[in-house]
Formats: structure tokens, sequence, C-alpha cells
């Protein structure tokens, strides 16, 4: 596939458990939507999360956050595929499911964070993923990736040289992006929350107002 000629609008996503999703997950995604210059970067929450802890709040409550922190943003989309799925969280499910839905022309690309990038070859038939999409790394700048011998050979086997390549092919390319992240993590966030403290600015107010409402993360004051 990855050697096949180009059709449609690149489509691109980040995946993540957003336990809760935070001004950092939305500022990556948007700056990755600028950068490549493309109409929407989709995000994807998990189910059930295969290779952490359980989350801090149900599925559902989760992707009503993600869609309400994306709600008044063009450039982000939220999909609920994983969330209605009744298999695991396995991103090659996910992948497969994509590119069921966009053809085998259509360019896909799944963003992913530099530490995850370091544990890929312990995922659920990893190898199988450039076949069925491209990967872009996020790192922040001057940061150096630690990857066991077996990601080395798999990262410079599958190089980009630009982010042209991602959108002119369908899959099949590894590409590293420096970007600066937002310092915040969603658990700072619960456990400011847990704390009874506010989270503001560090997360949309309609996430924060949803957070209080349901009294997500031990939150018990109003």
């Amino acid at each position: 596939m990855a050697g096949a000629e180009t059709g449609g609008v690149p489509f691109v996503f980040m995946g993540g458990t957003f336990d809760p999703i935070h001004n950092g997950h939305l500022r990556t995604a948007l700056e990755i939507q600028q950068w490549l210059e493309i109409p929407e970067v989709c995000l994807i929450p998990s189910k059930v999360p295969v290779h952490r802890d359980e989350p801090g709040c149900t599925s559902e409550q989760r992707l009503a956050m993600v869609e309400l922190a994306v709600a008044d943003e063009p450039s982000l989309t939220a999909d609920a595929r994983e969330i209605r799925s009744d298999k695991p969280s396995y991103s090659l499910l996910t992948l497969e499911s994509l590119r069921q839905e966009l053809g085998p022309q259509r360019p896909l690309c799944m963003v992913m964070g530099a530490d995850a990038y370091m544990t890929l070859s312990r995922w659920y038939q990893w190898e199988r993923f450039i076949d069925l999409c491209h990967i872009l790394v996020v790192t922040r700048p001057g940061y150096e990736l630690d990857l066991d011998p077996e990601m080395k050979r798999f990262t410079d086997r599958h190089a980009a040289g630009s982010k042209q390549e991602l959108l002119s092919l369908p899959a099949g390319k590894v590409l590293i992006h420096e970007l600066t992240p937002l310092g915040i993590s969603a658990t700072q966030v619960r456990q400011l929350a847990a704390q009874g403290q506010s989270p503001r600015y560090l997360i949309p107010d309609s996430v924060w107002d949803y957070i209080q409402t349901n009294r997500l993360y031990g939150f018990n004051r109003l």
C-alpha cells in the first residue's frame, strides 16, 4: 500500500485515554493540523486502555469531555468508534476500521507521543501498523528518542524525508516532528480536582464544568 498513489484529503488522528482531555492535547492537535495544512485532526478516545491503568471515569464520560473540548474548534473533531466498539481498544483494530472506511489510497496518519512510540514494539501486532498508516511521532525540541535496536531499524527503514511524504502516500512512513508541548498532564488535572481545587486554564472551561457537575475524579465541592 505504501507505494500506491494517494487519493483524498489525509485523515490524521490522535488516540489516547484523555482522562481528562486537557489543553496540552488540544494544542498539540491544533498545531499538527496547522503544520500539515489539513482541514482537521481527529481525537479518538480509547474505551479500555490496553497498556495502562483503568481510567478515573467511564469511557462515555471521557468521550463526552472530548466532544465538549472540540465543540467550538472546527479544526478538531471527535470520533467515538473505540468507545462504541465491543472489541478491545487495540490500535490495530482502530486502524483497520479507519482504513476500511477511507479506502486503500487515502493517506492515514496516526499521531503518537515519543514515550508511546518507544514502547510500540510491545503493542498488539504493531508491525502491521505501517501497512495501514503513517506514524507521526511528536517530540520535544532537542529530545533524543531512546529506541531499542528493533525500533531503531524500523524507524530508519520507514523514515520519511518530509511531511509531503505523509500527504502524498497512503501509508508506510514514520516522521519525527519536534513540537513544544504545554506542560500539562491529566494526572495534574485529576489531582487538583481530587483536592477540590480548580484546574481552570489547564482544561477547557466546558470540560471543567462537566467534571464539577458529575463529581469526577473525587471532586466534591461546588
